[in-house]
């Protein structure tokens, strides 16, 4: 004659949990700070200089650019042998302070 074999919750007591009152509410990401740049204010030089940049930022060529700088990825492609553009060089070294020059196109997203 084979034995019978106890389900767990016979050894156990089951215990539920109580449930939260209410689910919590998502907040929605803040918007980036809007610029105060009036429109006729545009300088083209600074607007071509970060179409470059940007150009840079997009081109996988030279790596990743999530969590550094562009001066450091410029340096990191160097350093590989990939032979980023100089001028991208030239042009973050005159803008070392400048945070729209600094960081890459992907500074807002979280890592």
């Amino acid at each position: 004659m084979t034995t019978k074999h106890g389900l767990i919750t016979d050894s156990f007591k089951v215990v539920k949990k109580a449930r939260r009152e209410g689910k919590r509410q998502k907040r929605p990401t803040p918007p980036p700070p809007q610029k105060d740049v009036p429109e006729g204010d545009s300088d083209p030089v600074r607007e071509e200089e970060l179409q470059k940049l940007l150009k840079f930022d997009l081109d996988w060529r030279f790596g990743p650019c999530t969590g550094i700088s562009r001066l450091q990825r410029w340096e990191r492609a160097k350093l590989h042998g990939l032979n980023p553009p100089e001028e991208i060089r030239d042009l973050l070294l005159q803008t070392l302070t400048d945070p729209e020059y600094k960081h890459s196109l992907w500074r807002e997203y979280p890592l």
